[in-house]
């Protein structure tokens, strides 16, 4: 019987601090997305993330010649 009650009270806890941290946590996680959504829209970070698909394309291209050869 003492299993089943502990078993118990962890479910609930867990159930109330699941919903707390539900209601909580929404707010922060739109604030992390929005700075998220900043950083990857920044001019600099766009321009780098030319500059590394370029690269890649180079490398690939590159070692695509020498797989064939």
């Amino acid at each position: 019987m003492s299993n089943l009650k502990t078993w118990l009270l962890v479910i609930a806890v867990g159930l109330v601090a699941y919903v707390a941290g539900a209601k909580a946590g929404r707010a922060r996680y739109r604030e992390i997305s929005h700075a998220a959504k900043e950083l990857w829209d920044d001019p600099s970070l766009r321009k780098a993330r030319n500059q590394a698909r370029k690269a890649i394309d180079s490398a690939a291209k590159k070692a695509s010649k020498k797989l064939r050869a």
